[in-house]
């Protein structure tokens, strides 16, 4: 099981690597953004969304506001300033609920209808705070890649790039 400083990091984690993708993503014109690349989600501008959306669908049911989005919301903000803005609100949120995330909470059931097909689940809450963050890690790896496409450099991804992280000894 995971714990709750897991849980922060990962938070920290999330928010750093989203803004050096959107800093990256808004050096490029809107049109490149939006070009489908060939990704599961076509462009860049629509596998962000598609992150946004899932970290606001499991955040959702941490904290008892469901994302009424239909799946997958790769189309939910189609443009750029909102899907930027609603990415800082989103990590922000996230942020916020790991700042006051209790063990307990962790060590419960996660109950929630699956955006897929409606159906009942419950997995353990560590499984799903571990899928809210390893769903966007798996996504931007996807994101740098178009990046690269597009000749721009996302520079360091590793978790141990987060200042703070690693301590340089020598």
């Amino acid at each position: 099981m995971v714990d709750v400083e897991y849980c922060r990091l990962l938070a920290r984690y999330n928010r750093w690597m989203n803004e050096r993708l959107y800093v990256a993503a808004s050096t490029i014109p809107d049109d490149e953004r939006k070009r489908d690349r060939g990704a599961f989600f076509g462009s860049i501008h629509r596998t962000l969304a598609h992150i946004l959306w899932g970290d606001r669908t499991w955040l959702g049911r941490f904290i008892g506001t469901p994302h009424r989005i239909a799946a997958f919301g790769a189309d939910e903000h189609p443009h750029w300033p909102d899907l930027a803005r609603e990415r800082e609100n989103a990590d922000r949120d996230i942020l916020s609920w790991t700042g006051v995330l209790a063990p307990e909470l962790l060590s419960s059931t996660l109950e929630y209808r699956a955006a897929s097909d409606g159906k009942l689940r419950r997995l353990p809450a560590w499984v799903a705070a571990t899928h809210l963050f390893n769903h966007a890690t798996h996504h931007r790896g996807q994101v740098t890649t178009l990046l690269r496409q597009a000749g721009v450099d996302p520079g360091a991804t590793d978790l141990p790039w987060l200042p703070g992280v690693v301590q340089v000894v020598d």
